[in-house]
């Protein structure tokens, strides 16, 4: 017979003497059992230190130098990424790309997490008429072909908003034409998924007990429903930036994106397909750190969904 093992007294004692955890401590525990979850961070991470602290080795004006004499030049000692059609040096552009598509992930995200958090919320707790209508306008925006709408609005506003100038660097207009478009365009499902939410949260007793003390709606909306509903918003927000990121490189690649002098990886595709065979690392390398960041996002938005869903939180 299998002798039976004897689990000693003291070790429940200390499980029934450890403090509780934090939500926080929940959280985490949930989120690290996610291994690429946990992967995708760490590549994440290194692919924004690649891009910050890139630009401590080269300025952007030696991204967005031209030499012809050394164009299409394949990876060196001297320029390890290669050159691309006019001689600029490929691993420069993308630190500088880098950054742009970064930022027009995170911007268009909060452009679109504003717009669907807005309507969903009035549709969720007003019902009603309103409902109806900001539903059905929202039906019709996802009836129309995303790309398609993107290149529209793009060719319409591109070119008619000046050059910027922020923080000493000057930035495309087509970068907030850029930026508005996709989040314009991308908001519909993250406003179905809060209407569904709000519908769900102000139903609880806790919102009716404040409808009866006389809370004020705003506060009941920002500081009651709100709050319970901020883990989907997360996880949507999360993978609206590979969206975004994924958005901007097809229509640059297009030619209707980010346009020149400013870098994107998404900009730094176009015409690459000319020189698929001949010239391979003119796609290879913002190619594949497009590709990193978009699976890295995607997989911390797993990690994230998991680690915040009520359920999980529980064990």
């Amino acid at each position: 017979m299998r002798a039976e093992t004897t689990i000693p007294a003291w070790t429940f004692l200390e499980e029934a003497e450890a403090p509780p955890l934090t939500l926080w401590e929940l959280f985490w525990r949930r989120f690290r059992r996610h291994k690429m979850a946990l992967f995708g961070l760490v590549v994440l991470s290194l692919l924004v230190l690649y891009s910050l602290g890139g630009s401590l080795f080269f300025t952007e004006s030696y991204a967005n130098h031209t030499d012809t004499g050394i164009r299409l030049q394949p990876p060196s000692r001297e320029h390890p990424f290669g050159t691309d059609t006019v001689g600029r040096d490929i691993l420069a552009r993308t630190i500088y790309g880098g950054q742009i598509s970064l930022l027009i992930g995170l911007t268009a995200m909060l452009v679109e997490v504003l717009i669907g958090v807005a309507i969903g919320a009035l549709a969720g707790y007003y019902g009603g008429w309103l409902d109806s209508l900001l539903m059905r306008f929202t039906e019709a925006m996802l009836n129309i072909p995303q790309l398609f709408l993107l290149l529209v609005m793009a060719k319409f506003f591109g070119g008619k908003v000046p050059n910027i100038v922020l923080f000493g660097r000057t930035f495309s207009g087509s970068v907030v034409v850029i930026v508005l478009i996709i989040g314009a365009t991308s908001w519909m499902y993250l406003a179905r998924i809060v209407r569904a939410e709000f519908l769900s949260i102000k139903e609880r007793e806790f919102i009716l007990a404040a409808r009866a003390a006389g809370t004020p709606t705003g506060q009941i909306i920002f500081q009651h429903i709100l709050p319970n509903a901020i883990a989907p918003i997360i996880v949507a927000a999360t993978l609206g930036v590979a969206n975004a990121i994924t958005l901007e490189a097809y229509i640059s690649f297009l030619g209707l994106g980010v346009q020149p002098p400013t870098a994107t990886w998404g900009n730094m595709l176009e015409g690459a397909y000319n020189y698929i065979e001949t010239a391979p690392w003119l796609w290879i390398f913002p190619g594949t750190l497009i590709v990193l960041t978009v699976l890295s996002i995607n997989f911390v938005g797993d990690g994230l969904r998991d680690a915040l869903d009520p359920r999980s939180l529980a064990r």
